[in-house]
């Protein structure tokens, strides 16, 4: 008779928590950016937020949490309530790239999350200022190497650096790091040439780079890139086998309702088959992608994976 009971009262919860989150959302979603305005994070949150508003009739407000490389953000949500109303914008920097280079993180990507979908990938541009006397890739390099540590690059996080010091190890390069809080000031300060190159997405770059402000020397995609079709890729530059495709995916704490996974998984696949949507997101260079939750798990899994082997073999490591 007791056994009955709990399974009785069991039944009676599981069904509570079914109700409740095929009822979710019932107020504002928060939706946490470890990154300043501005940025391909940024943007993705705002423009997935709009349009999951609309769908389900309550706020998704982008909340931007800035700093040490994403990390504040990713432990802010690691700590929020599972309950659907906390979410990460995770960028592949905090989830795949942190744990391949800090011997200690405040937050574990794979324990402390539930994966949600992916919403976006997107390639990264090679560009420098107008002042380096460099027209292509080869001659940026000879340049470096007939002056070096005259030259800087700036990032805002630790996926463009540790692009960046790939294209180094390749060639042996001495060029010095300022790091930046975030995309918009890492480009900002390379329009004031403050540094002189950078590796970076997409959305902060493209604007500046057709308005001849910065100089775009290449793509780290296995093809060009639709939004800067005139940029060569990086094989076509002389550097075969340098690819590099980051991702902003979803994440929302670990033990969150299965069903409030899925019902945002759902709509966000939805949302990004609209055409006005995948339009926007083309303009800024960005793929759309709306994979499962298991299939991000995966991907995830794989790139931490990835990501490690690559710091271990440069010998790049951080300290928090």
């Amino acid at each position: 008779m007791q056994g009955k009971r709990w399974f009785v009262a069991l039944l009676m919860l599981w069904c509570h928590a079914i109700a409740v989150a095929q009822e979710y959302p019932t107020r504002a979603v928060r939706m946490v950016v470890g990154f300043p305005p501005g940025g391909a994070n940024d943007i993705l949150s705002r423009l997935v937020g709009a349009k999951l508003q609309e769908r389900l009739g309550q706020a998704f407000i982008t909340d931007n949490k800035p700093g040490a490389n994403a990390m504040i953000a990713a432990e802010y949500v690691a700590r929020a309530a599972p309950d659907g109303y906390t979410l990460l914008v995770g960028a592949s920097g905090a989830m795949a790239f942190n744990p391949a280079l800090y011997d200690k993180l405040s937050y574990d990507p794979i324990k402390d999350f539930a994966p949600v979908t992916m919403v976006g990938a997107f390639p990264l541009f090679l560009a420098i200022h107008p002042g380096v006397e460099a027209n292509n890739v080869r001659e940026l390099i000879a340049l470096t190497r007939v002056r070096p540590g005259h030259f800087t690059y700036g990032t805002g996080s630790t996926p463009f650096q540790l692009a960046v010091e790939l294209f180094k190890s390749r060639h042996q390069l001495d060029i010095r790091h300022i790091p930046y809080k975030g995309s918009a000031p890492s480009v900002n300060a390379l329009l004031g040439g403050e540094v002189s190159m950078t590796i970076l997405d997409s959305p902060p770059l493209v604007p500046h780079i057709r308005a001849g402000k910065l100089r775009g020397l290449a793509v780290t995609a296995a093809r060009r890139a639709a939004v800067l079709p005139d940029v060569p890729t990086m094989a076509e530059a002389g550097m075969p086998d340098f690819e590099v495709a980051l991702w902003t995916s979803l994440f929302a704490p670990a033990g969150t309702s299965p069903v409030i996974i899925k019902k945002l998984q759902t709509e966000i696949a939805r949302l990004l088959q609209a055409p006005d949507v995948r339009e926007r997101l083309a303009l800024l260079g960005i793929e759309a992608s709306g994979m499962s939750a298991d299939e991000l798990a995966l991907v995830l899994r794989q790139d931490i994976d990835r990501w490690t082997r690559v710091a271990r073999s440069t010998g790049i490591r951080f300290t928090p």
